[in-house]
């Protein structure tokens, strides 16, 4: 009897490998996770009217949102810088996954969105879209551009990449530069998705990860409802950031959410 059976063998690609640098970067960081709800029955309703008169996304209008809560709580948006400051910034700089097909698969390519609290939900969109159109590079699978070192780095050996990642780990200026700083990732946008996922956290200050909209009922003006609520978690490095201030910062997320902002 074979106790094996039919398989397929893989190789273990150097993006899955590229994966794995940056997402080991999550166990030397004191991750704390907030799972949330949000109510986005509104936000929803808005976002399909606009649809007809201009180009916006779900994906673009969360990054607006984050990036606006970011700049006004800062500690969100910062880094450690040596071993005895804190750095924030006034820039918003959003890393985000990108999907697109490379060599018949698809995968998820990194991209910036620099200054995202100054820009607009339509403009966020937009860049998205170019980002969705732009040719690829196979050898290093990042979108954007891209400075020597990065193109130099990205085409580097792995043992390399790991060494580049663990000197930034306290460089807080560099990190800003090369990885950005608040990251959201919309898992819930590419299909099914009734719940939350924990993400690893990363080299990044904040990671936002998006999952699906349930409908259930809620309750509006004392009345119960059938309303659309967005699973959210929000990964905080506990060596910047308190309670109070992660509290804070979800808060007025929350609202900006619920409210519809930026549309």
């Amino acid at each position: 009897m074979d106790r094996i059976g039919l398989y397929e063998l893989k190789p273990f690609s150097k993006a899955r490998q590229d994966i794995v640098v940056v997402s080991q970067e999550g166990k030397h960081r004191l991750n704390i996770h907030a799972l949330l709800e949000i109510d986005v029955t509104e936000a929803s309703k808005a976002i399909k009217a606009l649809k007809g008169n201009m180009d916006i996304s779900f994906t673009g209008w969360i990054i607006k949102c984050v990036s606006q809560a970011a700049q006004e709580h800062k500690q969100l948006n910062s880094y450690r810088l040596g071993r005895k400051k804190i750095v924030s910034f006034n820039d918003v700089d959003i890393p985000i996954p990108i999907e697109r097909e490379v060599n018949g698969e698809q995968r998820p390519l990194a991209y910036i969105v620099r200054k995202a609290n100054q820009k607009t939900v339509e403009e966020i969109t937009k860049e998205i879209r170019l980002m969705q159109e732009q040719a690829i590079d196979t050898s290093i699978e990042v979108l954007g551009d891209l400075t020597s070192l990065e193109q130099w780095l990205l085409h580097s050996p792995i043992w390399l990449k790991k060494l580049g990642v663990r000197l930034l780990r306290r460089r807080g200026l560099l990190k800003k530069k090369h990885l950005g700083t608040v990251g959201v990732t919309a898992i819930g946008m590419k299909g099914r998705f009734p719940g939350w996922v924990i993400g690893l956290g990363g080299p990044i200050a904040t990671l936002i990860a998006v999952g699906g909209i349930t409908k259930k009922p809620g309750v509006v003006n004392d009345i119960i409802q059938i309303r659309e609520y967005l699973h959210i978690t929000i990964t905080a490095d506990h060596s910047i950031v308190d309670g109070g201030p992660l509290t804070r910062f979800i808060s007025r997320l929350t609202e900006l959410l619920e409210t519809g902002y930026g549309l």
